[in-house]
């Protein structure tokens, strides 16, 4: 990432240019000062993203696989709570619901477990 300058420095050249060009410009000011530090503050957290992030092209057939079944997984659990969930507070009210929704994030806490154990 390339040095940009720190936001005190900045601050202090928007505080001098405020004194000079007087306090009609200090909204064209400020706001040129907040839109500095809000890229440099997007640029630093890409670049920590970028640097935390594995580059979806060089992902592996089995990776891709991988990921393939996780979105299957969350789907298939939204998929079926919509009917569970239905039934279930109908038939059985409130204890209905918590057991079925019980079921599923227990479904999909064994399958997260099980995937850390893997790695």
């Amino acid at each position: 990432m390339p040095d940009t300058p720190l936001p005190r420095d900045e601050l202090r050249a928007t505080v001098e240019a405020r004194r000079e060009l007087g306090p009609e410009y200090e909204s064209a000011l400020t706001e040129a000062f907040l839109d500095r530090i809000e890229a440099t503050i997007a640029q630093r957290v890409k670049a920590e993203a970028d640097s935390r992030l594995p580059d979806p092209r060089h992902s592996t057939w089995a990776e891709q696989q991988e990921r393939k079944r996780h979105l299957g997984l969350a789907l298939g659990s939204l998929g079926i709570a919509i009917p569970l969930t239905g039934a279930a507070s109908y038939s059985a009210g409130l204890s209905g619901l918590v057991i079925v929704w019980t079921g599923i994030v227990a479904v999909n806490v064994a399958y997260a477990l099980g995937q850390r154990r893997r790695r």
